[in-house]
């Protein structure tokens, strides 16, 4: 790693945090100097040989006008948790990088937020936007013109068809498809398998081919 490779602190310790270490450190311009984690939830002083430091001390041990942080935490919560972290972090006066895998398709003109984390085989094609605190897993397909708003979790092998728009926190579960120009609305569970052909409602789960909306205590992970 060169001297001058600006220096990150990951935000968790979780499998989501340990996936993002692996990648960051090997396909990133990126050093990783330390892990945090709220005190509270804090078991470990080490993770990969780096300090495990409380997020309650982290703009007095890793000063934001000298580090940057990346939150990488799952979907919890619909996002919430994530989102609040990433939140606090920038309070504190932080930038937050974004990783995109070397072996993501990103056209010239993507526009890509803050924290967002991009797989590889994710292809983004003209004009995408992704905005902030954004997980994008492997292997997604997101069309032209599209925009993604923060603090949503995408999960695999989704196809998101051409002016497409993905509200805000929602969850897209594997191999669900949309057509093109659909809108689907803030803190929407999208289950797997589901085919979106019109604009969904906030705040509801939608299963089934055609989407049809179900109740949200089906999905208990993603309560808020």
């Amino acid at each position: 790693m060169s001297d001058n490779a600006e220096k990150i602190v990951l935000v968790g310790t979780g499998e989501t945090a340990q996936i993002a270490y692996e990648y960051i450190s090997l396909d990133s311009p990126y050093e990783i100097v330390a892990f945090s984690e709220e005190r509270e939830f804090r078991k470990k002083d080490s993770l990969y040989e780096l300090p495990v430091v409380d997020f309650e001390q982290i703009d007095t041990l890793y000063p934001p006008d000298q580090y940057k942080v990346f939150v990488a935490v799952s979907y919890n919560k619909l996002n919430r948790i994530r989102t609040r972290l990433f939140l606090e972090a920038k309070s504190l006066g932080y930038s937050a990088i974004s990783y995109i895998s070397s072996h993501a398709f990103v056209w010239r003109n993507v526009d890509i937020g803050e924290n967002c984390f991009i797989f590889e085989n994710n292809v983004l094609q003209h004009k995408v936007k992704i905005e902030d605190n954004v997980i994008l897993w492997s292997g997604n397909h997101v069309g032209h013109q599209t925009r993604i708003k923060k603090n949503c979790y995408i999960s695999s092998h989704c196809v998101i068809s051409g002016y497409c728009e993905i509200g805000e926190s929602s969850f897209l579960g594997v191999n669900c498809c949309f057509n093109d120009g659909v809108i689907v609305a803030d803190d929407c569970v999208i289950g797997s398998g589901t085919v979106i052909r019109k604009n969904t409602k906030k705040g509801k789960v939608y299963v089934g081919n055609p989407a049809k909306p179900i109740p949200k205590s089906s999905y208990e992970t993603f309560s808020v």
